[in-house]
């Protein structure tokens, strides 16, 4: 009780609250204009975050987390684009609803189901990620390196459409990572006498790079196309009293599916919706209406995906393992503010932990709100034209890579992943993985060194640990998952 009430006490502080408010409107915002999501509205962020509290930055990530992955629903909805990719199913039942003149209570049920989901996936995090904590609370370097490897089998998961590709972009993070001094040994690599190469390249601006930077460079390529436009008066936002009864019936099991799903690393929301989408569609008794308009399909999946950002924070915050992209994007943050995620921080700081489900809590509540009463505002957040947008966009990302060093260094490595980004998006390589590589690649590296000293050279120690041993023989299903996965479509075709 004393740790919810410290929670309370500071999330509800004014100042912070209205991180947590920014954050979260923000995050719809991002979440519903169709090429920016949620990774892209954390990395704008980050620059700011390096002037707040860690716990106020924590905070404000988790809003924009969870709003994003709401926001997503409101293009999907409108004018039948998914702002993310968590929203794609959204857009069958959605779209077709706002085409009979009523995306007013499309907008609803998915506010609704959107605010259920995370308040359930948000009490499943309370529940489950201390008491996961407490057990890696127990690991020695042989189990973090062990669980590293597991984490770097992620990007088999976030490979996109090719495993191949995947790995290729994995093992480019890995590079990237071992640019500048030895952890262990303190020898000088790949530095190439260049002092600013010494201590390896800037993590903010290559992820501002990677990940903004590139997707603008993608957006602007558009710049000219007609933009399509929700013309239609929004009304009748609330559904009715027997539409929550059914509403409800789906609500409940997507949402702890939707959390389930999460707590997977490598699925994240967009397999969870349409999982959520194909069971409600099965078990009701009106299968025809789906694709037509009918609101339990809206509803399925977004309570759904929203039930995942839960989930996916169970084995960030246990782990210190991303669960999906967004999650990936968010360690890094973490990461550049100070935190590192893991056992290691509930033991060390709970009041960030405390703060953080509630703030986590706190925003599912701002959705709730936000979602209901500027359902008329959201046409005029899709009418904004690219053309204004993403300059400016790109612009912030320049002066924030700047503000962190006073650095035109910074600047020009932003730019220099930008061009690698948007080319490597170009020919099909996901960012997710580099990222992963970039950020586990080192921490595996540290504990194998930390392990090998103490085991004097022995690497038959990596195996002696029964802990070990469950890593490795998850990271083996894990990736034969993938590649199952991967064939499937070839041999339907």
């Amino acid at each position: 009780m004393s740790a919810l009430i410290q929670g309370l006490q500071f999330v509800f502080t004014p100042i912070n609250f209205l991180f947590l408010f920014i954050g979260t409107a923000g995050g719809i915002v991002v979440g519903a204009i169709p090429g920016l999501t949620g990774s892209v509205g954390m990395i704008l962020l980050l620059p700011f975050l390096f002037y707040l509290q860690p716990a106020v930055a924590l905070i404000m990530l988790a809003g924009m987390f969870c709003g994003a992955i709401y926001g997503g629903s409101i293009s999907a909805i409108l004018i039948s684009t998914p702002g993310t990719p968590s929203a794609a199913a959204t857009v069958l039942d959605g779209y077709p609803l706002a085409q009979k003149g009523e995306a007013g209570k499309a907008i609803g049920v998915a506010t609704i189901a959107s605010t259920c989901g995370g308040i359930i996936s948000t009490l499943c995090l309370i529940f489950i990620a201390p008491q996961l904590a407490r057990v890696a609370l127990k690991f020695g370097p042989e189990e973090y390196f062990a669980l590293m490897v597991f984490g770097l089998t992620v990007i088999a998961s976030v490979s996109g459409a090719s495993l191949v590709k995947g790995i290729l972009s994995g093992l480019f993070g890995l590079s990237i990572a071992v640019i500048g001094i030895d952890p262990i040994s303190g020898y000088d690599r790949f530095s190439f006498g260049i002092p600013n190469l010494m201590t390896g390249f800037p993590m903010l601006p290559v992820l501002i790079g990677l990940f903004a930077i590139s997707q603008i460079f993608i957006e602007l390529q558009k710049i000219g196309q007609p933009l399509t436009i929700y013309k239609q008066k929004i009304k009748g936002v609330l559904p009715t009293r027997k539409e929550l009864k059914d509403l409800f019936k789906v609500i409940i099991p997507s949402s702890f599916l939707g959390t389930f799903i999460g707590i997977i690393p490598g699925t994240g929301g967009a397999i969870a919706s349409f999982m959520a989408y194909n069971e409600a569609r099965r078990f009701s008794r009106d299968k025809e209406s789906f694709g037509e308009g009918n609101i339990l399909g809206i509803a399925a999946p977004e309570a759904a995906n929203n039930g995942t950002t839960g989930g996916a924070m169970v084995p960030l915050l246990s782990l210190g393992i991303p669960g999906d992209v967004v999650t990936s994007v968010m360690l890094g943050a973490l990461m550049l503010v100070g935190l590192r995620p893991g056992p290691l921080m509930f033991k060390q700081n709970p009041e960030i932990i405390n703060a953080l489900f509630v703030g986590f809590m706190t925003a599912q509540f701002l959705i709730l709100a936000l979602g209901l009463l500027s359902v008329r505002v959201f046409p005029a957040i899709l009418r904004v034209p690219s053309s204004i947008l993403f300059p400016v966009i790109l612009a912030l990302c320049f002066l924030g890579s700047f503000s962190l060093g006073n650095s035109v260094y910074d600047m020009f490595v932003a730019l220099m992943f930008g061009i690698i980004g948007f080319f490597l998006r170009k020919f099909g390589f996901a960012m997710a993985p580099i990222i992963l590589g970039i950020i586990l690649g080192p921490l595996a590296e540290q504990n194998l060194g930390k392990a090998l000293i103490i085991s004097h050279g022995n690497w038959g120690t990596l195996f002696n640990s029964p802990i070990a041993l469950f890593f490795y023989a998850i990271s083996l299903a894990s990736v034969s998952y993938s590649l199952m996965r991967m064939k499937r479509p070839n041999k339907q075709h």
